[in-house]
């Protein structure tokens, strides 16, 4: 069996695209994980299915390089909207279904394989304090701690330990280390179920935007992540307990199609 598929970045954070709307791809994890393999596949931090659903415009589902079906996905949200425009969907603006839940998405600009494209994630009510760090769900759940300079973290050893240690061990974590000027927050991420550090990570620059104005009651959104990948934008809006009204903007890529053995 021979699998069309397409590639996707944004940010840097990069996916295999999948039009199952056939429901012809059967997604086991073994066979997830060697598509994903950098090495022995095609090479991808996550596997994204686009697929039929009853009520809105499509379904999203996301698989982690490891195989597993994966949390809330920001990057490949934004990477799905704008493969679907390119899958035939004549239009800017998108309802779809993803594991947490509905989403709502604008593609706002685009210029050949480019689109800009704004993804609405879901309400955030609570966000925990540990000690100096904090701790958010914004579709995913992520460790923020604050540095003094992203650069010189040791992202993988740090991160790893972290997330492989007796409070997240089973269920995994996703652990950010950011530094936060004013409106602009720089952001590295060791993924579970990459177990590495992706060049960027939608989710997580939620939850960084959410921990720096958690930690600033003056600080007013859009706020600006810079990743090792590229640039994302947060809006939100803050509220009594929580936030609301949260958009991710940033790029997404076409970056090929191919084919491949199954």
């Amino acid at each position: 069996m021979t699998l069309e598929f397409y590639k996707y970045e944004g940010a840097g954070n990069d996916f295999v695209m999948i039009d199952n709307r056939k429901g012809t791809f059967s997604p086991e994890p073994e066979r997830i994980s060697r598509l994903c393999n950098r090495n022995f596949g095609i090479g991808a931090d996550g596997l994204i299915l686009l697929e039929d659903d009853t009520e809105l415009d499509f379904s999203m589902r996301y698989f982690n390089a490891d195989g597993n079906e994966g949390s809330m996905c920001g990057n490949g949200g934004r990477c799905i909207v704008w493969f679907a425009k390119n899958s035939g969907f004549q239009k800017s603006e998108f309802d779809f279904r993803a594991i947490d839940g509905l989403h709502r998405a604008e593609i706002i600009s685009h210029n050949g394989s480019r689109g800009i494209i704004r993804l609405q994630m879901k309400n955030v009510s609570e966000v925990l304090l540990q000690g100096e760090n904090l701790m958010i769900d914004t579709g995913s759940p992520h460790l923020l701690i604050p540095v003094e300079s992203v650069d010189d973290i040791d992202v993988y050893g740090q991160g790893k330990k972290i997330r492989y240690s007796e409070a997240f061990r089973e269920k995994g974590i996703n652990v950010n280390f950011i530094k936060i000027s004013g409106r602009s927050i720089s952001l590295r991420t060791y993924e579970r179920g990459v177990e590495n550090e992706t060049l960027a990570c939608g989710t997580g620059a939620v939850a960084s935007a959410l921990a720096a104005m958690s930690l600033d009651v003056n600080l007013l959104s859009p706020l600006q992540i810079k990743a090792k990948g590229g640039i994302l934008k947060v809006f939100a809006r803050r509220e009594s307990q929580g936030f609301s009204d949260i958009w991710l903007e940033g790029p997404a890529t076409s970056v090929f199609k191919g084919e491949i053995g199954l």
